[in-house]
């Protein structure tokens, strides 16, 4: 937006007219531009939250240092959308597909998120808006970029021409090997494909397509329809995944810009006509401004995290939590490597299935037993290592004996998803 506008002006020089063109300083100044923001309006707007007495409604669950947080104000998930969205505006094409969709998302879950927060204030109470709303936000917003991405024509993928891409690029050394890789891939064609990247095998790839086959002349439609469908999944399972993992100080919101560096990396690479060629992965034209966009998201993060780290002078609230899971849901989606999200998002997923896990099998004790019986000491499982063991409790899993503190839990779960996130690479070469 500020090229168009120094254009018009009369104001813009060759030297900036070059440097706007290449991704990587625009994506620099949208990281530095959102840290900036969040750091800078983030304070301002914290003071706001606290002079209309947005406070945190804390239940006692009986953990150490938990009542102290009661008042603590919420919905700081404002902060992190602004810092993502103005940066975007100022640096990124706005005409383009990718960026239009990952702003719809922002917004749409942004709101969603907002709507369950004001609830919970209105009535104080912890209930807010009712999970079948949540679901059928997530939803329509699935059907949006599914939908986007079956019919719009400037979502494609490029198919290498027949020459043997793999061995041309394995020698990359010089400016005519590297020119002949930008051939290889240049002479390729634009489709649109249901195509997307899993680990494990040769060539990386694989056409949802194959599992409508029987369909005969309709297994293309009906490939769509199905990655429509996993694309629902995945943002629902992110979107609500993040937001359990939002339980204690920085643990989302750094667990959520480690997965946020992963993905960069793989959308630069996937942008890039000669680094996907020589790595042999899926190359998306038109994607680069993705990487604009996820530099924006990491720098309003980490500038977030500057309130939230232990002690959390705000909580970004489901405004923030359910924002954060569905944008790395559809930018995974958007890059064709939703079906890495299992590994890379592994901590949002493992909250998920302790919460069900837990569910599940008090139901079934109390109705084999009389008396509901707990795997976990609580869930979400981060919750479940802040507490302490109880002797004789019907537990399975009882230990640690202590609890944990709760800013030893968040490193951890960094480390954890630090290690994912190499272990998503590590994926694509083992084969």
């Amino acid at each position: 937006m500020l090229y168009y506008l120094f254009t018009q002006l009369g104001l813009c020089g060759e030297t900036f007219a070059r440097l706007t063109g290449y991704v990587t300083v625009r994506s620099v100044a949208a990281f530095i531009v959102a840290l900036l923001c969040a750091t800078l309006i983030g304070k301002r707007i914290i003071r706001r939250l606290q002079i209309m007495q947005m406070g945190e409604i804390v239940r006692n669950l009986g953990l150490a240092g938990q009542t102290s947080k009661s008042g603590t104000p919420t919905m700081g998930g404002i902060i992190i959308i602004l810092a993502i969205v103005i940066p975007c505006v100022l640096f990124a094409n706005l005409g383009n597909i990718y960026m239009i969709l990952m702003l719809v998302a922002t917004v749409w879950l942004g709101a969603l998120g907002f709507a369950d927060d004001y609830l919970k204030f209105k009535h104080h109470n912890k209930d807010g808006m009712s999970g079948r709303f949540k679901i059928i936000g997530q939803v329509g917003l699935g059907l949006i970029v599914g939908l986007t991405m079956m019919l719009s024509p400037s979502v494609v993928i490029r198919e290498h021409a027949q020459t043997d891409s793999v061995e041309v690029a394995a020698g990359i050394g010089d400016d005519v090997e590297v020119a002949e890789v930008a051939r290889v891939i240049s002479e390729g064609h634009d489709v649109k494909s249901t195509v997307t990247t899993i680990p494990f095998v040769k060539d990386n790839n694989f056409d949802y397509a194959i599992l409508t086959s029987w369909m005969g002349d309709h297994a293309e439609t009906g490939g769509w329809i199905l990655f429509i469908v996993v694309v629902i999944l995945v943002v629902a399972a992110t979107s609500n995944g993040a937001n359990l993992t939002d339980g204690i100080d920085g643990l989302a919101t750094g667990v959520s810009a480690i997965i946020g560096v992963a993905l960069l990396i793989m959308a630069y690479l996937g942008s890039n006509i000669i680094y996907s060629t020589y790595l042999n992965i899926m190359y998306i034209p038109g994607s680069e401004e993705l990487v604009v966009y996820m530099a924006a998201f990491i720098g309003a993060l980490i500038g977030f995290l500057w309130y939230n780290a232990f002690p959390a002078e705000v909580f970004m609230g489901d405004t923030g939590s359910l924002t954060l899971g569905g944008i790395i849901a559809v930018f995974a989606i958007l890059i064709h490597k939703e079906l890495l999200i299992p590994l890379l998002c592994a901590v949002f997923f493992v909250e998920d299935l302790s919460v069900m896990v837990q569910t599940g099998y008090f139901k079934y004790t109390k109705r084999k037993y009389g008396e509901g019986h707990r795997v976990f000491k609580m869930a979400p499982l981060h919750h479940h290592f802040q507490k302490m063991a109880q002797p004789g409790a019907k537990v399975l899993i009882n230990s640690p004996a202590r609890e944990i503190h709760e800013a030893k839990i968040t490193i951890r779960f960094w480390i954890i998803s630090i290690i994912l996130a190499a272990l998503t690479f590590a994926t694509l070469k083992i084969r």
